[in-house]
Parts: structure tokens; C-alpha cells; sequence
């Protein structure tokens, strides 16, 4: 018997397959034509039903360079809560400059699907993604680990977070 949430978390791996190969856009909020690693985030949760199309505020696509205010970080924090383990459908965050600022879905951990500057949306290892993992990554001996946070959208009763706040 397939639950509630797991098909919904394959709806999720299944959305944000097809948005690989996206062009890479600031702002974008088309599949096919362009995404950012943010509004890839709300299409996909958008296109497998589980959001409203979030409206997102602009940002300036250097803002992280800039400032340390986590309005990522809180804005993905409104629909999710942070967990230990990375499932299929969950949603990874890593620190980038000065606060968390790079997302990407997990399909399957360590594989991710994320839009990044330069690069078309791909499926990713993140054991391979030496630029992401480590900060400092073209220093010999590459450097730390960069900080990284994974989020799920249910919680731990397997029930999507607002649905269980509407209950």
C-alpha cells in the first residue's frame, strides 16, 4: 500500500525531473524556459499540487554576497521544518556568502536536481558537486564542509505540514 506521503513525494522527484534541463534565469518561473534555484523550488511543490504558487518578493541575484538576513532560509522555513535525514521530495539548503542561498530538491540522496548560475537545472550527485560541498573548493586541500540544512515539507507523521496546521 503506497501512502498519502509517498506519492506525494514522488509527485514532487517527478516535477522537478522535468524541469532538467531549464535553462538558468533569476526570477524564472517557466519550465523549459527559465528557473533559479528558488523558483524551482515553488514550481516544483506548485506543479505536484502540494502549494499555491508562493509569491516571492525580488531579490537581487548577488544577495547573499551582501547581506546575512536568512530570508531564504525563512522563507522555505514557512512550508517546512528542518529533519536529520534527507527522503526523496525533501529540499536541501546550503550556505553560500553570507546566509543560506542555494537550494535544490533531493531525489534520492546524495542526488539533487537544483538550478545554479552558468548551468542549465541537472541532477546532481552532491558527493561529486566539490564547488557546492566544500567552501573554498579551488584551495588546495579543498576546505570545510559548507553549511547545509535539509528540509522536509511533512512532518514526522508523514502529513504535509500545512495540512496538519489546517486539522
Amino acid at each position: 500500500m503506497v501512502t498519502l506521503e509517498a506519492e506525494q513525494r514522488s509527485r514532487v522527484v517527478r516535477a522537478a525531473r522535468s524541469f532538467v534541463g531549464t535553462p538558468y534565469h533569476p526570477h524564472g518561473r517557466k519550465k523549459g524556459v527559465g528557473v533559479d534555484c528558488l523558483t524551482l523550488l515553488a514550481e516544483v511543490y506548485t506543479e505536484a499540487g502540494l502549494i499555491e504558487s508562493p509569491k516571492i518578493p525580488h531579490y537581487a541575484p548577488d544577495f547573499f554576497k551582501h547581506k546575512g538576513t536568512e530570508l531564504y532560509l525563512n522563507g522555505v522555513l514557512q512550508y517546512t521544518r528542518e529533519v536529520e535525514v534527507a527522503k526523496p521530495g525533501d529540499i536541501a539548503l546550503w550556505k553560500y556568502g553570507r546566509c543560506f542561498s542555494h537550494g535544490a530538491i533531493v531525489v534520492d540522496w546524495p542526488h539533487i536536481i537544483h538550478a545554479h548560475v552558468g548551468r542549465s537545472c541537472m541532477l546532481e550527485s552532491i558527493d561529486a558537486a566539490v564547488w557546492l560541498k566544500y567552501i573554498g573548493e579551488n584551495t588546495p586541500g579543498r576546505g570545510a564542509l559548507r553549511p547545509m540544512k535539509l528540509l522536509s515539507f511533512w512532518d514526522s507523521n508523514g502529513r504535509a505540514l500545512k495540512q496538519r496546521e489546517e486539522e
